[in-house]
């Protein structure tokens, strides 16, 4: 560790790293962020994933996912499952909202852990040029919910991702996460103090803000990651992207797929916690 530490102090000073037009920092990701969180997957979380191999070794995918958690850190679990344990070791390419390359310490971060902004543009550049591209379609809607809606998928807006993917010809992977709606339950929202700081939501949990920093410690719930079967977009032509209703039946159709995954996994996990 130590040498793979110095290794890369060595190549920064040399300047012997790349960064993409979008800001990717492919170096910083694999040697200073990931292992930082790969004791959170393995240890604390203990995530299993499964379905690895739905997912192609090379050119572009949409990787679209349920979200939940109060805090993102779904994505960054599937980005970090799908580079570890992928036969390809590939980067997934996360679409994020506006608020992450608004606030000052977290935006650069983003932009060098290879986050984007979640546009029509950004995505259909990603995924035409090769890359895999995460995206999660409900946003604050799905993190921000309350806990009595848990595993309740909300709206998938209206389907740009589905466009995206129909332009570029690529298949899209639907992806379902267990394990995330128990980190932070959320009991409560403090709105009007959101709306004071700028925040879509200010969460309130059995452990935040009672607890002080102690309360943003997440619970160790045992996840699950499980990628489906690609949905194949060559049968349509890029004119389908215009077709109102067809984005719309393909876009229910993978909040549906997604939806029964959830509840066939909420089957079959023992408890929360093991």
């Amino acid at each position: 560790m130590l040498a793979e530490l110095l290794a890369f102090l060595r190549r920064r000073i040399t300047g012997d790293y790349t960064v993409d037009e979008h800001g990717f920092d492919p170096d910083l990701t694999e040697h200073i962020v990931a292992p930082l969180l790969r004791p959170i997957y393995r240890s604390y979380f203990r995530v299993e994933t499964r379905g690895l191999e739905n997912i192609p070794d090379k050119g572009g995918a949409l990787v679209v996912s349920n979200h939940s958690g109060t805090v993102p850190l779904d994505a960054l679990m599937t980005a970090l499952a799908i580079l570890d344990h992928h036969p390809a070791h590939r980067h997934l390419r996360m679409l994020a909202a506006d608020l992450v390359f608004a606030l000052p310490f977290l935006a650069p971060l983003a932009r060098k852990t290879g986050n984007t902004l979640a546009c029509q543009a950004d995505a259909e550049r990603l995924l035409g040029a090769g890359h895999l591209v995460g995206v999660w379609p409900e946003g604050f809607k799905g993190i921000g919910k309350p806990f009595s809606d848990r595993y309740k998928l909300q709206r998938f807006g209206r389907g740009g991702f589905v466009s995206a993917a129909l332009r570029t010809g690529v298949p899209i992977v639907p992806c379902t996460v267990v394990g995330a709606e128990e980190i932070y339950p959320m009991v409560g929202n403090a709105r009007t103090l959101a709306r004071l700081l700028g925040l879509p939501y200010l969460p309130i949990t059995p452990t935040f803000p009672w607890l002080g920093l102690l309360g943003l410690v997440p619970l160790p719930s045992k996840w699950i990651i499980e990628f489906g079967e690609p949905v194949d977009t060559t049968e349509y032509t890029q004119a389908a992207a215009e077709d109102p209703m067809l984005v719309f039946e393909l876009t229910d159709r993978i909040r549906e797929t997604i939806q029964h995954t959830l509840y066939g996994l909420l089957m079959q996990r023992r408890s929360v916690f093991f």
